[in-house]
């Protein structure tokens, strides 16, 4: 047999052909007239047997560069960080592995439990009263969060920092379209948000304001500042995308007036795989706590006095009161917050904070090994672990070459702005040896070195 599993045989076929009153699956087709039906063959490949069918697989899937076998500097909302071994067991056990949407809370306590120690552990990172029970990454977190903004003040206007991720960005502009939202673009000054353009944009059709941090560029945002800024405008929301690990050991938004923070948990114990898929978080403030999008597990005790765990909230607005909704989210990531729930706690708080701490210290090592090289850095304001640098090249030609080196190198710039092909943002982790970086630093170095020649790269 070439195939582990058929779905359905002949006999099947017929069966149902019978039942429906049919001779033939051509006459459930008889109403679609002749001349528009297609007579010829699909242009396809025949089908292979399973084992034909893996190897062929296999030998596409080897055409990938991977994180094993590649040294990575790549970023720019995906990176490659330490797994602690625990959390493949864990999510690969069966209970958890096929599990969905926890309907039946006496029987989901595990998957329930494990929702709720990830929304605890999110509202401690971000400094924030309640987190929900994950999203399906953090660009759609940050656009539920922009049309919750919208929804809660009755406001249409939302100012938005250049410096978020542009797939964010795109993310936004195609639920703003929806909802009739006007979105504001808000300048940069060497690679920070203009808190000056910020301010004669903010009026009192303002729903809300929204930045990352650290930035896309890398640069940490002035969060205090921008809620400063808000104080105009009392009902303005500060909306923060921001990378859980930085606040392993930056200050939280929280901490900083943010009103919503958002953000993708790909840094803990998830694998770049390619981009996804991931899970995104949203954390707010108890007053927010009843429009959530989402749902929130709740901890209880039952009648005789055990602990247990319920679906607290469920914002399921596609049951009831759908002209009020600001959501029509249903769904979560459990798997991938299950990823995120054990890595978190395997690596304790001790062990979050050394990890941001050495991917700081290994960017800032990195940052001087390439000004050693001769490679400008573009912005000199303070970064967490990512920052910009201009190689007078094309990044793309350089990226090429690094790969022949088994580098990955950092995100090319030119695919969101043409005007900026020569510059490449660098991420550098925990995992970056020392050889690894020096190595990188060099070929930088030849490159900005040899940037003027006529030859190519």
């Amino acid at each position: 047999m070439g195939f582990r599993y058929l779905p359905m045989t002949d006999k099947d076929r017929r069966a149902m052909l019978e039942e429906i009153g049919v001779e033939s699956t051509d006459e459930l087709f008889a109403d679609i007239p002749e001349d528009v039906r297609y007579k010829g063959e699909l242009k396809i490949k025949p089908a292979l047997s399973e084992p034909v069918l893996t190897k062929e697989l296999s030998r596409l899937a080897n055409q990938n560069a991977n994180t094993k076998e590649y040294t990575s500097f790549l970023g720019a909302g995906v990176y490659d960080h330490y797994i602690p071994s625990i959390v493949n067991h864990v999510i690969s056990r069966s209970e958890f592995y096929t599990a969905y949407t926890p309907y039946q809370p006496e029987i989901s306590q595990g998957e329930l439990q494990a929702i709720f120690e990830f929304q605890t552990m999110v509202a401690q990172l971000t400094g924030m009263d309640v987190a929900n029970s994950s999203m399906y990454d953090g660009g759609t977190a940050l656009a539920e969060a922009v049309t919750l903004s919208a929804g809660h003040t009755k406001r249409s206007k939302v100012l938005v920092s250049r410096a978020v991720h542009p797939e964010s960005i795109q993310v936004i502009e195609t639920y703003a379209y929806a909802q009739d939202l006007e979105l504001v673009y808000i300048d940069l000054i060497d690679g920070k948000t203009d808190l000056q353009h910020l301010k004669a944009e903010l009026d009192e059709d303002t729903a809300g304001v929204v930045v990352q941090y650290p930035n896309f560029y890398g640069v940490i945002e002035p969060l205090a500042d921008v809620k400063e800024a808000l104080e105009q405008q009392d009902k303005t929301m500060m909306i923060v995308s921001s990378n859980p690990l930085s606040l392993g050991y930056l200050t939280p938004p929280g901490h900083m007036g943010a009103d919503i923070v958002v953000g993708d948990t790909q840094v803990f114990g998830i694998p770049a795989q390619f981009g996804g898929p991931h899970c995104g978080y949203f954390a707010t403030t108890k007053k927010l706590m009843r429009k959530v999008p989402g749902r929130l597990v709740g901890q209880t005790v039952d009648e005789e006095g055990r602990r247990g765990f319920v679906l607290t909230l469920q914002a399921r607005e596609q049951h009831i009161r759908r002209d009020k909704a600001t959501s029509n989210i249903c769904s979560n990531q459990a798997l991938n917050a299950l990823a995120t729930s054990v890595a978190l706690s395997a690596l304790g708080k001790n062990g979050i904070k050394e990890m941001a701490y050495q991917s700081m210290q290994k960017a800032r090592f990195a940052k001087t090994k390439l000004v050693e090289a001769g490679v400008p850095v573009v912005y000199n304001d303070a970064y967490f672990n990512e920052f910009v640098v201009d190689l007078g090249k094309d990044v793309a030609d350089v990226n090429k070459v690094l790969l022949e080196k088994g580098i990955i190198g950092g995100f090319d710039l030119g695919q969101v702005d043409q005007h900026l092909s020569t510059q490449m943002l660098i991420a550098v982790t925990e995992l970056r040896t020392r050889d690894e970086i020096e190595t990188l630093a060099k070929e930088l170095g030849d490159v900005y070195a040899n940037r003027k020649l006529s030859t190519p790269i």
